[in-house]
């Protein structure tokens, strides 16, 4: 098969690596990619969001299957658009996106097919959200509706910093349109999880479960980010849990979206937090998640491409993953003033040298090539993963991987998975 992947990132540098070792691929390029892609795939210097160009250069390229990494180009159609010129593509069309272009939408579907989720309202007018956040108090969480790049989110703690979110939102327009609707939420408390599931519009199988961390700085302070590290499997979500969730939330999701005459193909990812009174939904997204993905790929045993295509053509019900017996830590590097504002352009060095350490590997996110050096070019910049027999044996090595890397202006999380062995710890004192 001719396979053109859509990103330039560490998901979809780790997507291209799964793929790469398909029996069944014959061809793989990335659109635009990055350094590490490379190694793997022809790159092509098209954006993620030039639907029509990269629908011309899978016609040109007589490509088989389209798989777009970032939620963007699916939110703005690129299923739909492959679709209608007869080329198979990896993901929800246009309508079905709209569970992550939409925070109302998802609520509303939510709400019709009966899953848990936190009780909600949507506003379209500032005065009137403020006043709300009056009456309900905080903490609170105010969400921008549309597609925000990962900062249309606030968990307010107080009142005050509740209405300065609606004041940026939807009033000083800092999200754009995106922000122009809110949907605010009572916050809920417990540990958050991410759960991802395939697809086919009728049945679905699940992807597994992990955890991500998005604050900052250790100990979960700072603001959030994109992604900082990750780890799979949880111990927050047992085998009886994800088995629950497939059931009380994927499989009626599913259900509800057939009804509605968009029916769901692709990677449905549940953000879920995990209550006394069980699990919750906080958002779904349409996508593999970001580092976790990269965690995903390196514990899974079946042939990535085969699965998709299951996906693409309706076969999922007689289809079966395989996993290896490990865990995956994956650990975010990220350039000098990330989140607000990543220094550019510094020079990497160690690259090599971590990805040999046994059982690491090196995910290429936010990189370039300049003068012959490779520099960062983002804020998530590489994703230095590993795999071990425990999350504490996998941490380990992803941290020495770590340490091979010569990079004065890149930082990282030092305590990646530390949930996981508060959980271990919790065990064994019972």
């Amino acid at each position: 098969m001719r396979v053109l992947v859509v990103g330039s990132g560490g998901r979809e540098h780790a997507l291209c690596w799964a793929i790469s070792a398909s029996p069944l691929l014959t061809k793989l390029w990335c659109a635009p990619g990055n350094p590490g892609i490379a190694a793997v795939a022809e790159c092509v210097s098209i954006g993620v969001l030039d639907i029509p160009a990269l629908v011309a250069f899978a016609l040109e390229n007589r490509i088989d299957l389209v798989l777009p990494g970032p939620e963007a180009p699916l939110v703005a159609g690129i299923t739909d658009a492959m679709e209608r010129v007869g080329i198979a593509c990896f993901g929800p069309s246009a309508a079905a996106a709209e569970l992550e272009g939409s925070k109302t939408f998802t609520k509303q579907v939510a709400d019709a097919a009966g899953i848990p989720t936190a009780k909600w309202e949507r506003f379209e007018d500032a005065e009137a959200a403020k006043e709300f956040v009056r009456r309900r108090g905080a903490p609170i969480v105010i969400k921008a509706d549309g597609l925000a790049a990962g900062k249309g989110v606030v968990v307010a703690e107080t009142e005050a910093q509740a209405i300065e979110a609606i004041r940026d939102f939807m009033q000083d327009g800092t999200l754009g349109v995106a922000g122009a609707a809110v949907v605010i939420e009572e916050c809920l408390v417990g540990e958050e999880a991410s759960f991802f599931a395939l697809c086919d519009g009728t049945s679905a199988i699940a992807l597994g479960a992990a955890q991500d961390h998005k604050r900052v700085g250790d100990g979960d302070i700072g603001p959030n980010t994109g992604g900082m590290g990750a780890y799979s499997p949880t111990p927050a979500l047992s085998t009886a849990m994800e088995a629950d969730i497939m059931a009380r939330f994927i499989r009626p999701t599913l259900a509800e979206m057939a009804s509605r005459g968009a029916p769901f193909r692709g990677i449905l990812f549940a953000g879920l937090m995990i209550t006394a009174d069980g699990p919750k939904l906080i958002e779904y997204n349409v996508r593999f998640g970001d580092p976790e993905c990269q965690c995903l790929m390196l514990r899974l045993n079946s042939d990535l491409l085969a699965a998709l295509v299951a996906a693409i053509y309706g076969e999922l019900a007689h289809f079966d993953l395989c996993w290896h017996e490990c865990c995956a830590v994956a650990v975010t590097m990220a350039a000098e003033g990330y989140p607000a504002n990543p220094r550019k352009h510094t020079i990497i060095q160690g690259t090599e040298a971590a990805a040999n350490i046994p059982g690491a590997c090196v995910f290429h996110a936010g990189t370039d090539v300049l003068d012959g050096n490779l520099v960062a070019n983002g804020g998530r910049v590489l994703t230095i993963c590993a795999t071990g027999p425990s999350i504490a044996a996998a941490r380990d090595t992803a941290y020495r991987a770590v340490d091979q890397l010569n990079w004065a202006q890149g930082f990282c999380r030092r305590d990646i998975a530390w949930r996981a062995l508060v959980h271990k710890t919790e065990q064994t004192d019972r």
